[in-house]
């Protein structure tokens, strides 16, 4: 069975997240989005694990209970496990390390990489990093390969990150047997969001451990996701003005910005490729999609897809296909101008590449046009 994953997003309980992120808002925003499995986010909170306890059993998704964790190097890593259960049991083991955890969302743990990847080996979770190009908060950001963070421990999966596709991470010696993971690290269920990046698995049993077995047996059959270049850190910038340099040119100026003196940050696709040592490995295609409610919004030259004009479009989409990812990929042009012809232009071009992109760097946001 193919499922459209989503395994990494938040609850209302972390940092800079919505208070509609909520379990029926997040099973309602898959319906949507055409997602058949999704991380429960936070599934260390005792108070989000209760919320989901309802929900958990549902004709809409699959659960997995995860969460995200930062390390004492600032590190990000996504955990699952089979159950919320063994995520309490977590809790307990990770208390001694962590003054927040009844609290916080995404806490902060005053242990290293090995040592966190030790305790859920222990409980037979799985563990990888976050988001492992981006310049904060990454893999690496403080790394130069995995095993330094990781040390004797094992890690199941890479998750990519909003300004990685799969060529990023392929010339990579320590990823040569590791399957890519595309989320969308989600602060919201809103369609542009919650999806925005997933990972279509093959799995054998309609269940969380069907989808585990997927990730561990490399069941992946494709990724999908952002264009990199719309990724804020793609490129090495000013994370002050923004202004873009190559490789050498940020190493010449010792990395101070010649216009206004700020810090600039090396972008994912260098970090890629000073990375990358071997020949790039075989890997399931990347698709690079546009949250079809951006699309409607450049369409409609409007200004936010919150819009009123934006949204009826947008729901008359919906009404007509079934879920976004399905608009996005599948349905044909002539029946999608039979809703609307520019949008249907749109998506078509975006499926066969056909975008002007301008790349985006230093915490600034690439954008598009078609």
């Amino acid at each position: 069975m193919l499922k459209n994953a989503d395994l990494h997003i938040h609850s209302k309980f972390a940092m800079a997240t919505s208070p509609d992120m909520t379990p029926e808002n997040i099973l309602a925003g898959c319906r949507i989005k055409g997602i058949d499995a999704i991380g429960s986010g936070d599934a260390l909170h005792p108070q989000w694990r209760k919320m989901w306890e309802q929900f958990f059993e549902n004709d809409d998704a699959i659960v997995v209970p995860q969460t995200e964790v930062e390390d004492s190097s600032r590190v990000h890593h996504v955990i699952m496990m089979e159950t919320f259960e063994q995520f309490d049991e977590l809790r307990k083991v990770f208390e001694p390390a962590c003054s927040h955890l009844k609290t916080a969302g995404r806490p902060h743990l005053y242990l290293n990489g090995e040592e966190i990847a030790s305790a859920v080996h222990e409980l037979g979770g799985f563990i990888g990093p976050a988001h492992a190009f981006t310049p904060w908060t990454s893999l690496f950001a403080s790394y130069e390969k995995p095993s330094d963070c990781y040390g004797e421990e094992s890690f199941e999966f890479c998750e990519l990150g909003l300004s990685a596709d799969s060529s990023y991470g392929a010339g990579i010696e320590e990823f040569k047997d590791i399957p890519f993971l595309t989320n969308s690290d989600a602060h919201s269920q809103y369609p542009t969001k919650l999806g925005r990046e997933f990972t279509k698995i093959d799995i054998k049993d309609n269940s969380v451990r069907g989808v585990l077995n997927s990730i561990k047996n490399k069941s992946i059959v494709l990724n999908a996701g952002f264009f990199p270049e719309e990724g804020k850190y793609n490129r090495t910038a000013c994370t002050r003005c923004y202004a873009q340099f190559t490789l050498s040119e940020a190493e010449a100026l010792k990395w101070k910005c010649p216009h206004d003196k700020g810090r600039i940050k090396l972008g994912v696709r260098e970090r890629a490729e000073k990375l990358s040592s071997i020949h790039p490995t075989k890997r399931p295609p990347y698709i690079k999609m546009i949250p079809l409610g951006e699309v409607i919004a450049r369409v409609l030259s409007v200004s936010s897809p919150n819009t009123k004009k934006c949204k009826l479009l947008y729901d008359e989409f919906i009404n007509n296909f079934g879920n976004e990812i399905n608009i996005l990929l599948n349905v044909s042009h002539d029946e999608l101008a039979s809703v609307s012809k520019e949008t249907a232009d749109a998506v078509i071009s975006m499926r066969e590449g056909r975008v002007k992109l301008f790349a985006g760097g230093g915490g600034k946001y690439g954008s598009f046009e078609f």
